[in-house]
């Protein structure tokens, strides 16, 4: 093969030795099932060792197929999400799909915007991380039959296919462990209750300590939280322990905590949820409920490629185990 041009198809086939007609086959993911998994993956190989790039746009106006997928994050300077985006790409990558990522800012308008950006470019289907509960694009998308799963977060619409984290059982191993400390004044500053993790984690700390303060975030933000902590405080000012909804939340748990010249966790300890990136290198090391985002995202992707196949299959919701991982963030009451 001369390196002045493009390698093809053909030279594929013959540097895994197999017909053209299979090793297109292969290639494409609508049809790789028919093509044995140990030649499926020689195939691969050797279009990855020679630099091949299948022309899924030539493909896709002849079979209507594009390989593509849609993801919708809605804040991707959240250190929550790029653990969930690897996920999905690993999941897809592994089956011939490529991933197209937008950022929303949890903006309604943008995200409109980028969704009807990325159907005009003929994806397949969508993974959706910025659902709300009551979610009217994600209404219209039901009723236009668009292949679409939610992750991280779910929407309350019938027949969608889910990946979650088991926040019931996170916040309530996280009471648990604070209870086992001797704290009874315990408060929740709860996520956002327009979104199905906000309002999953607050009804699971209300059940696990009924009549303990709660102040809600307008957002996972540190910000958010800063303003909900100091509002905490200001009102409840013997807490002392506080559960946050994420651990942005609790990062701003921690800078008022701070500033009202008290220690975490001498005076207050704070558990944060989701375990994000460097919640270990927080001063003090958070305390945090661990969802596994790089699964939730392969599974996700995973739930879609099974409703791509069979659009006609029922709606799975996956639920992940949470896990609370003990650092320094918690302490025996004093």
């Amino acid at each position: 093969m001369t390196h002045d041009r493009a390698p093809t198809l053909d030279d594929v086939a013959r540097a895994a030795g197999v017909h053209k007609a299979t090793a297109s086959r292969a290639l494409n993911p609508a049809t790789r099932d028919q093509v044995r998994a140990e030649t499926a993956r020689r195939i691969t190989v050797a279009a990855r060792r020679l630099g091949y790039v299948p022309n899924t746009i030539a493909r896709g106006l002849r079979t209507s197929r594009t390989a593509a997928v849609g993801v919708l994050i809605p804040d991707l300077t959240n250190p929550l999400f790029p653990p969930i985006v690897r996920g999905i790409q690993d999941r897809l990558e592994q089956n011939g799909y490529t991933a197209l990522l937008v950022n929303t800012d949890g903006d309604e308008a943008r995200e409109r915007a980028e969704f009807a950006a990325l159907r005009s470019r003929r994806v397949e289907g969508f993974i959706v991380a910025t659902a709300r509960r009551r979610h009217p694009l994600l209404t219209e998308a039901v009723r236009e039959q668009i292949s679409f799963v939610t992750v991280n977060r779910s929407v309350e619409l019938p027949g969608v296919p889910a990946v979650v984290g088991d926040d019931a059982d996170g916040v309530t191993q996280a009471v648990a462990h604070l209870r086992s400390l001797g704290h009874t004044r315990i408060a929740h500053l709860a996520g956002p209750q327009d979104l199905s993790t906000g309002a999953v984690r607050l009804r699971a700390f209300q059940h696990a300590a009924p009549s303990s303060p709660v102040v809600e975030c307008a957002a996972y933000t540190e910000a958010a939280g800063r303003t909900a902590a100091g509002h905490l405080f200001e009102h409840f000012a013997d807490t002392t322990a506080i559960v946050a909804g994420n651990d942005l939340i609790a990062l701003g748990a921690l800078a008022v905590i701070c500033a009202r010249g008290r220690s975490c966790p001498r005076d207050v300890s704070v558990v944060g949820y989701n375990d994000m990136p460097f919640a270990d290198r927080f001063r003090p090391p958070l305390t945090t409920v661990h969802v596994p985002h790089h699964e939730m995202g392969a599974q996700g992707a995973q739930l879609l490629l099974e409703r791509l196949r069979d659009p006609g299959s029922p709606a799975r919701t996956v639920l992940l185990p949470a896990r609370l991982t003990v650092r320094g963030s918690t302490a025996p009451v004093r």
